[in-house]
């Protein structure tokens, strides 16, 4: 009798903790002996191999086992490297798909029609092709909006939540944050020194596109003021908490965090660039335009420092190698018992699974009322008892 088989793919941004969910499932599935094939590239596997093709195939498919997977997790990264691809929404067809008749839409934006083409059909046939009967799916927002379509149409899915942003709905924590916090405070403490050496206003920016998780917890660890962007600043005031922290600090100078997405009164964020798979444009830097405020409003020199994708690179920390692991475990158990449509989580501190977030409902974001606070622009530190240590529900 053939093997059984999964499958396993990471898309959307690296962060680390990835290689780790990928080992752990391996190692598990040797035990019980299943075959393991790793989609290279993410969703671009099912949508671009050949199975035809030899060279094609090498290049996306991989089986995985213990010998090609036993140091993997000792470093961050995903070794199935990754891609923003989004089979529903393809601009363009790879050569050996070229003529076929898939569904196709155009949509205009800002004044400039985009044809794309739903490959769907052509992921499941690859699926199939590839004797896959299950399918881990590990990534943010817009990987497993995919996982939940898939899952509809009947293919067996379990997602994995990772992110930096940490913003997935229905988990409390996504495999990246913890390191990124980690990062993030390392970095800011270091460059305290310089900032404090020519006087300035320090000013960091974060990812966060949507929701100011990373700001937030890179503020609480290092007792700085953040912006996020679930709710507009005064821009006058946080400059004159910041102009007076500076001037009472025997060192003369102040920090402040900003997630990518942050703004204030009168400010909208910028964006540039062509929109990615899910329809994303790169961000202009907030941080630069706050930068400027500063000097036109109170003439006060500033630091800027965009540490962005330094968060999200190399090894993972203690909390992420340890969610990572469990994610993973709790993945694969859930594929012997023959499981859909369901994501690894923790939900009120504890490990859960739960149904793969709706994508309509968009990314989870902080809670103001509990977790910041409007008149000082910092995080709150009191009445924590009883809260989850992430200090947002996965509600």
């Amino acid at each position: 009798m053939a093997k059984r088989r999964i499958g396993i793919l990471t898309g959307g941004g690296d962060v680390p903790g990835l290689n780790a969910v990928i080992k752990s499932v391996t190692y598990r599935g040797s035990e019980n002996d299943i075959e393991v094939v790793g989609l290279r590239r993410g969703w671009e596997a099912l949508t671009h191999v050949n199975l035809e093709d030899p060279a094609s195939r090498s290049h996306y498919i991989i089986p995985l086992n213990r010998d090609n997977t036993r140091t993997i997790d000792r470093s961050g990264g995903t070794v199935l490297h990754s891609s923003r691809t989004n089979p529903s929404r393809m601009k363009k067809l790879p050569d050996h798909l070229a003529g076929h008749d898939f569904p196709a839409s155009l949509s205009t934006k800002g004044g400039i029609a985009t044809r794309t083409w739903d490959v769907t059909g052509q992921v499941l046939a690859n699926l199939s092709g590839l004797g896959i009967e299950h399918l881990i799916a590990i990534g943010g927002d817009d990987t497993l909006s995919y996982a939940a379509k898939l899952n509809d149409l009947g293919v067996k899915i379990i997602a994995i939540p990772k992110t930096m942003d940490n913003d997935v709905r229905n988990t409390e924590y996504c495999i990246g944050f913890s390191t990124a916090i980690t990062r993030a405070s390392d970095a800011i403490q270091r460059q305290r020194t310089t900032v404090g050496s020519h006087e300035r206003i320090g000013i960091f920016r974060v990812f966060g596109r949507d929701a100011g998780f990373t700001a937030l917890y890179t503020a609480y660890a290092t007792s700085i003021r953040c912006v996020i962007p679930e709710y507009k600043v005064d821009l006058d005031k946080l400059i004159q908490l910041l102009v007076e922290e500076k001037r009472a600090n025997p060192s003369n100078y102040a920090l402040v965090v900003l997630s990518e997405g942050a703004a204030w009164e009168g400010y909208e964020v910028q964006e540039y660039g062509e929109p990615d798979a899910y329809g994303h444009r790169k961000k202009a830097s907030v941080a630069e335009s706050f930068a400027d405020e500063i000097k036109r409003r109170v003439g006060e020199e500033t630091i800027t420092s965009d540490l962005t994708y330094d968060l999200r690179s190399g090894n993972p920390d203690f909390m992420d190698k340890l969610v990572a692991l469990t994610f993973g475990n709790m993945a694969y158990d859930a594929v012997l018992e023959g499981k859909t449509g369901l994501m690894s989580a923790l939900v009120e501190g504890r490990y859960d699974l739960v149904p793969i977030p709706d994508v309509r409902l968009g990314p989870r974001k902080l809670d103001v009322a509990s977790t910041y606070n409007t008149d000082r622009y910092r995080p709150i530190y009191t009445n924590k008892r009883g809260q989850p240590i992430f200090l947002n529900r996965a509600s």
